[in-house]
């Protein structure tokens, strides 16, 4: 699995999840329970992970709906 965003914001998250399940690109969100640890103030990013295989297809289905991927 490969990194495609990184954000501290769930909604972009949420909006990104949604892109990509309409592309048909499988994608797995990490790091949502770290806010046992953070104490549920937004702190820590979540990670938004996609096969290797999908991750170029991934980043222009990103950019054509201006997600910032910062890369």
């Amino acid at each position: 699995m490969r990194e495609l965003l990184r954000s501290t914001d769930p909604t972009i998250i949420a909006f990104a999840k949604a892109l990509l399940d309409g592309e048909g690109i499988d994608c797995f969100e990490m790091d949502v329970n770290m806010s046992v640890l953070e104490g549920s103030i937004g702190i820590l990013p979540r990670r938004l992970m996609v096969l290797r295989r999908d991750h170029f297809q991934a980043t222009i289905v990103m950019r054509d709906n201006d997600i910032d991927l910062g890369y």
